[in-house]
């Protein structure tokens, strides 16, 4: 099993999204904001609660989820 030490997946923080530790910021956010042409140093600029690990931590998490996940295209 892959650990994610930087993400944390709570009831009570933004409906069980996973999240930065110890923040309200999710991984979908992040994901997002990179596929737009964000840059990680933009993100933290933006945030000052995450640094640069914790953009690499959300881009970790995405593909362990994925790999994990069967996708179906239509």
């Amino acid at each position: 099993m892959v650990t994610h030490d930087r993400i944390e997946i709570n009831p009570e923080v933004m409906l069980d999204k996973p999240v930065i530790r110890g923040t309200r910021i999710t991984v979908e956010h992040i994901l997002r904001r990179l596929s737009e042409g964000a840059s990680a140093e933009e993100l933290v600029a933006g945030h000052p609660r995450l640094d640069v690990r914790d953009i690499s931590a959300a881009q970790a998490y995405a593909a362990d989820y994925l790999a994990n996940e069967e996708i179906v295209f239509a």
